[in-house]
């Protein structure tokens, strides 16, 4: 319940108390920790008369207006090159969801590799200054966009070469197996 309370109106039938509109009201408590939802409701038009009344007849709608949107569900995002992710949803809106932000060193150089493209600030590289993407010399982001090189190539040169020799030395083993069969047929014949 968000509140009670009663309308009164008089033997016209136009609305007495309350003499303004309602502001103010909360709903609390919703489902899944939703935030509480705020919202007025206007008993009164803009002229000053009164939108609910009172007759003696069967209670009908005779005009209704929304000024909100229909609840829509997350369909896709989007994310700006300020780092600015934007939520599209299924009534039609998009809203601003976050922010990324983006740090950058004064030594870059003195960053500690913690692997997989991962680093870690130290003494030598100085505190993070984190920020908006574009502001303070901070790059730019690109959404839905793959960096070009983003693995350790010395790493991945070094594992290729291993390869490359277990290859060699797997063929060297058929190469072998090859000419002993041939040997020992031939000397069948």
């Amino acid at each position: 319940m968000v509140a009670t309370g009663t309308l009164t109106f008089n033997g016209s039938g136009q609305l007495i108390t309350p003499a303004t509109d309602l502001t103010g009201l909360t709903v609390s408590n919703l489902a899944d920790g939703a935030a509480p939802i705020n919202f007025a409701w206007n008993l009164f038009s803009p002229n000053g008369g009164g939108v609910v009344t009172q007759v003696a007849g069967p209670s009908s709608t005779s005009a209704t207006q929304q000024d909100g949107y229909a609840s829509g569900s997350l369909l896709s995002f989007t994310i700006g090159s300020d780092g600015v992710i934007q939520g599209i949803f299924s009534n039609g809106q998009t809203s601003p969801l976050g922010q990324i932000a983006l740090a950058s060193f004064s030594n870059e150089q003195g960053l500690i590799r913690n692997g997989s493209n991962e680093f870690l600030s130290s003494l030598a590289s100085g505190a993070a200054n984190v920020g908006a993407p574009g502001t303070g010399g901070r790059g730019t982001l690109s959404g839905g966009a793959l960096e070009q090189a983003n693995v350790d190539i010395a790493t991945q040169f070094a594992q290729l070469i291993v390869t490359e020799r277990d290859y060699q030395a797997n063929a060297k083993a058929v190469t072998t197996f090859d000419e002993v069969t041939q040997t020992a047929i031939n000397l069948k014949q």
